[in-house]
């Protein structure tokens, strides 16, 4: 099985995340890509730990949410 994923579906991630809201979008950030606990978030951004965690998961359910659907086709490239 190839471990390299689809550059398409890479593209449609990477624009999940670019649509997030502002405070889910640096909470993700933070907890995935600069590898910070939630204390560190929360420091960071003022939240309580709890506010952290449920940041993160909508901006988990909103990605999914949005990887689920399927990719819109536009009517002019039917032809």
């Amino acid at each position: 099985m190839n471990d390299t994923p689809d550059p398409r579906t890479l593209k449609r991630l990477r624009r999940a995340i670019r649509r997030l809201p502002r405070d889910q979008h640096a909470v993700f950030c933070a907890v995935r890509y600069e590898d910070l606990d939630y204390e560190q978030v929360a420091a960071r951004t003022g939240l309580t730990i709890r506010e952290v965690e449920h940041l993160l998961a909508q901006a988990l359910f909103a990605i999914m949410r949005d990887m689920d659907r399927t990719p819109r086709r536009r009517w002019w490239r039917f032809w």
